[in-house]
């Protein structure tokens, strides 16, 4: 399930009349996430979204209409899963029950050892506790994973699974755990869901879980929508852990489940090592399920252009002459974030700066930029916008605010004035552009 998005995504980049390519687009995503179980209302609400974005939004300048179409379904689908939100993760309170329930081959076992090496490496003590009696091995399985992971274990051959879950949660606190993580069996004896599903409502029953976390194989699709709400029905699920969510996994089952329970997804496996395991991050997911594996260089690329558009905005400013400190403060802000002042500078597209601008902003380290923030932090809206009324008493004032001296705040106002000073000569002279040989263009030179 989902697999098909990724077709759509390279279809979509590859097609022709940009309108149509987007309908055919969201007809696909509207098939796939339909075939998903997922909720039609829903459906056609982050559908109605991605439509009105695509064709009324006009991308940054430098970005195509295709990369800026991706850009918006990728938002649109992780604001889907969750957006920026990680699910809580870390225990309110100790000790901290953690419940697994998961039908037989959904790697809940793996999954159990992988959470509690996630938990001791974040510095807590953790118990794995068996309470599958009917399937060979899984015992010794999840004992030889507590040792990999530094957990403490228990675990009986036979006997009442709600009774050893009982026994083995005192035991475990009785020795320190901080974190206990309970296995559950995922089939039952005598083959029976229903008699599987009653024992899991015992053990929950029996050692009251703060918290019930659902194992789903990746590639299940559809099925998990049915699986998920029949187990829900008797344990109420509160998290979903997906395992085998590696590069081929199908992804379909995390949207059947959300619908199905209302519960956050938390974890994902992606490998079958024990480290294997990441907190779920929906940007992440959904750059894997469209096969977007280079979308965080598309969204720098973006970021980066409309960076570079407010400098060179605020660059066109100053060559007005409306120089203010606040303008500088912007300014710095934004350099901050692109690199070194002098190279950004010279990327600029038709900006006039002379060798002497140039040498002028080479002064500045990111240590002195980062100081003279700090300074103008410290002024009022009046000081930033009328340097000029600066006195002694508010070049003290400024000093104390800002954590400097009232050396370093002249520094700022003499760079204020001559920045100033060197803008107006450059308005006045036009004629120096030219000796200094600069490819302006006559747009750029009005506004000298």
């Amino acid at each position: 399930m989902l697999e098909g998005l990724r077709d759509a995504i390279r279809k979509f980049i590859t097609g022709g009349h940009y309108e149509r390519a987007v309908e055919e687009f969201i007809r696909d995503l509207q098939k796939e996430l339909i075939r998903a179980d997922v909720n039609i209302k829903l459906v056609l609400d982050l559908t109605r979204k991605i439509r009105e974005k695509a064709l009324k939004e006009e991308p940054p300048p430098g970005i195509s209409r295709r990369d800026w179409f991706i850009k918006i379904v990728y938002d649109e689908l992780s604001a889907f899963f969750g957006g920026d939100i990680e699910p809580r993760v870390d225990p309110p309170k100790t000790p901290w029950i953690i419940l697994l329930i998961g039908v037989q081959g959904s790697g809940k076992t793996t999954s159990a050892g992988k959470l509690a090496l996630y938990y001791s490496r974040k510095g807590y003590k953790t118990g794995l506790l068996s309470t599958d009696t009917y399937r060979p091995g899984a015992l010794q399985q999840l004992k030889t994973l507590a040792e990999l992971s530094g957990a403490l274990f228990y675990g009986e051959d036979n006997g009442d699974p709600a009774e050893i879950a009982r026994r083995g949660v005192m035991d475990l606190i009785e020795r320190g755990a901080e974190i206990i993580i309970v296995d559950t069996a995922g089939r039952h004896g005598y083959g029976e869901e229903a008699a599987l599903l009653e024992e899991m409502r015992r053990i929950a029953e029996y050692i009251n879980p703060n918290e019930i976390i659902m194992v789903i194989d990746a590639s299940i699709g559809q099925k998990a929508y049915d699986l998920a709400s029949r187990f829900h029905k008797y344990t109420p699920i509160g998290g979903i852990l997906v395992a085998k969510a590696d590069g081929t996994a199908r992804g379909g089952g995390v949207l059947s489940a959300v619908a199905a329970t209302g519960a956050v997804v938390k974890f994902v496996g992606t490998g079958e090592k024990l480290d294997e395991l990441e907190v779920f991050r929906p940007r992440r997911f959904v750059a894997r399920i469209l096969g977007l594996g280079d979308i965080e260089g598309l969204l720098e690329r973006i970021k980066a252009i409309e960076e570079a558009r407010k400098l060179e905005d605020t660059a066109k400013e100053l060559m007005k002459g409306k120089l203010t400190l606040r303008l500088i403060y912007s300014q710095f802000k934004t350099l901050r974030r692109m690199g070194p002042l002098a190279k950004v500078l010279q990327m600029l597209p038709n900006i006039p700066l002379t060798s002497e601008t140039l040498r002028e902003a080479a002064k500045l380290g990111e240590e002195k930029i980062d100081k003279w923030i700090a300074i103008m932090e410290s002024m009022t809206y009046e000081e930033l916008d009328n340097p000029e009324i600066i006195d002694k008493s508010r070049l003290k004032r400024i000093a104390i605010g800002s954590g400097a001296t009232v050396e370093e705040v002249k520094e700022l106002i003499s760079y204020y004035k001559n920045l100033k000073n060197l803008i107006k000569k450059l308005r006045r002279d036009r004629s120096i552009i030219k000796r200094l040989g600069l490819d302006i263009s006559e747009e750029s030179l009005n506004y000298l």
